[in-house]
């Protein structure tokens, strides 16, 4: 496939990203790069100046909702996207409202019983749709330890293990490398894997 056919293909499904944090807003820019343009968007919180080592957000967007905010991104990227934007605290029953009609769930959420109850109600009421996970990419180096694990339809990105801690924080670089493994993740699911020669 040529780039226009893989966007006229992925321009077809439909991504929700719970979470607009390091996971999601680097998630979202490099879907919607990729050729997604449609996207369902949740979280209730604002830009912070600690959220600019790691979050797809800017300076002058600090205050802003960070729904608001990574759309105002995402459109200067392609202004013909179609985005939902959900500026609230999810709770179980908003999973299967919400993401009901998504082909892919995106988990990036910072919150570990957040985490717990998204994952848990797209396992137990939505088990056929697949979901993909950020675990374990708190501080540096050490790439060949970021993994994508699957088990049934529920796939997990990063190293499984390290914890963020005040002597271990999230640091843009692996944050934004396993968010750009949970976005490849989905253009596999869509796309199939990738045929190589």
């Amino acid at each position: 496939m040529d780039y226009n056919q893989i966007k006229d293909k992925l321009s077809k499904f439909k991504i929700g990203i719970a979470g607009a944090g390091g996971l999601g807003s680097n998630c979202a820019v490099s879907l919607v790069r990729a050729g997604i343009t449609n996207i369902i968007i949740a979280d209730f919180d604002i830009v912070t100046e600690s959220n600019l080592n790691r979050q797809y957000f800017f300076h002058n967007q600090i205050g802003m909702k960070k729904v608001k905010a990574l759309a105002d991104n995402l459109f200067r990227i392609n202004k013909n996207i179609n985005l939902q934007l959900i500026d609230k605290k999810l709770v179980a029953k908003d999973i299967t409202t919400y993401f009901a009609d998504c082909d892919v769930i995106v988990e990036a959420f910072d919150d570990k019983k957040e985490k717990q109850m998204l994952i848990e109600t797209v396992i137990e009421k939505m088990p056929a749709k697949p979901l993909i996970i950020g675990s374990g990419m708190a501080g540096w180096g050490d790439n060949n330890s970021l993994k994508t694990e699957k088990f049934d339809n529920t796939y997990i990105c990063g190293d499984g293990v390290s914890e963020v801690d005040i002597n271990l924080p999230p640091l843009g670089t692996r944050v934004a490398i396993v968010a750009n493994m949970q976005a490849n993740q989905v253009l596999e699911i869509l796309l199939g894997k990738m045929n190589i020669k």
